[in-house]
C-alpha cells in the first residue's frame, strides 16, 4: 500500500495499523526527518523492510511523476493508495510552485490527479484496490473557479484551500467515470476534524486557536483510522462513493456532479500537459 503524508497525522497512523497487519507500506513525504521517525517507530512494529520512505515533493508535478514511475517499477501490484498530504496555507499572499501552479492547487489537487491516474495499471492489477481521497466531502464551502483555476485575481488562502477540496470531490467522481470497470473503488473520505499536527503549519495566533479547538472536538488518530480502515478492508462495489466518518454520502448534489467532473478532468489534463 502506498500513503501520501505518510509521515504524520492520519497517514501516519494508518501506516502504523497496516504494518501491525503485516502489511508491505511505502509512506510518501516531504520531510527527512519525519521520514527517519516513521522508519524508527516501524522497527518496534514490523520486520525491517516492510516500510519504505519516499521523500518527495508533491508540489511539483516532475516529482509526482518521478514518484509514479519509481512506484510502478517496484510494485506491479498495488492494493491501496491513501492520499493525505496537504499544507494549509490559509493567510498569506498567493504562492506558485517551481512549475508555475498555485501552491494548493498543486499539493492538495493535482499531486492527487496525477498519483491516482498514474497508478492506475497497478492498483488494477490487485484483488480488491482501492483509493482513498482525504478531504471535505460533505463540506457545503467552496467552489470551482472556472475561470481563473489558479486564482490569480482575488486570491485568499481560504479560498484556494476550498477550492482543492472541491476539485477532488470531482477528482474522485471523473476517475470512475474514465476508469469504469477497472475495479478500482475510489473512495473519498472526510474523517471530521482529527487531532493531528495540522495546526503547527498556521500562524500565529491562529495556531494557539486552532490546537485549542482541536483540544475540545478533535478526535484522536487511532480513533478516526478505524472507519477509514473499515472501507479500505473492504472497499465499496461502486467505482465511486463519499463518506463522511461512518455516514456514506449522496451524489446528487453539485459537489459531485458529473458534467463538472469530466469537465475539470479534461481541463487538468490540459494543464498538466503544457
Amino acid at each position: 500500500m502506498i500513503i501520501t503524508g505518510g509521515t504524520d497525522g492520519l497517514g501516519k497512523g494508518l501506516a502504523l495499523h497496516y504494518l501491525r497487519q503485516g502489511a508491505h507500506v511505502v509512506a510518501i513525504g516531504s520531510t527527512a526527518e519525519k521520514g527517519e521517525a516513521l522508519l524508527a517507530e516501524a522497527e518496534a512494529e514490523a520486520p525491517a523492510g516492510r516500510v519504505t520512505f519516499v521523500r518527495a515533493d508533491l508540489t511539483s508535478l516532475a516529482a509526482c511523476r518521478g514518484v509514479v514511475d519509481r512506484l510502478a517499477a517496484d510494485h506491479p501490484v498495488v492494493d491501496k493508495l491513501i492520499l493525505c498530504a496537504q499544507r494549509y496555507r490559509l493567510l498569506g499572499g498567493r504562492a506558485t510552485t517551481g512549475e508555475g501552479f498555485e501552491h494548493s492547487f498543486a499539493l492538495a489537487y493535482l499531486s492527487r490527479f496525477v498519483l491516482s491516474h498514474g497508478l492506475h495499471d497497478v492498483l488494477r492489477a490487485a484483488r480488491r484496490p482501492v483509493v482513498m481521497n482525504v478531504g471535505t466531502p460533505g463540506v457545503p464551502l467552496g467552489r470551482i473557479h472556472w475561470d481563473d483555476l489558479q486564482l490569480t485575481r482575488a486570491y485568499s488562502g481560504a479560498k484556494a484551500t476550498l477550492q482543492s477540496f472541491r476539485a477532488n470531490d470531482l477528482l474522485g467522481v471523473a476517475f470512475g467515470v474514465v476508469h469504469a470497470g477497472s475495479g478500482v473503488s475510489y473512495v473519498g473520505y472526510n474523517p471530521g476534524v482529527v487531532s493531528t499536527g495540522m495546526p503547527a503549519s498556521l500562524p500565529q495566533p491562529l495556531r494557539a486557536a486552532t490546537r485549542a479547538l482541536f483540544t475540545v472536538l478533535a478526535t484522536s488518530v487511532p480513533k478516526a483510522t478505524g472507519p477509514m480502515t473499515a472501507l479500505l478492508d473492504d472497499p465499496p462495489a461502486e467505482p465511486f462513493t463519499a463518506h463522511w466518518g461512518k455516514r456514506r454520502l449522496p451524489l446528487d448534489g453539485r459537489a459531485f456532479d458529473r458534467d463538472d467532473a469530466l469537465r475539470l478532468h479534461e481541463l487538468t489534463q490540459e494543464l498538466i500537459a503544457r
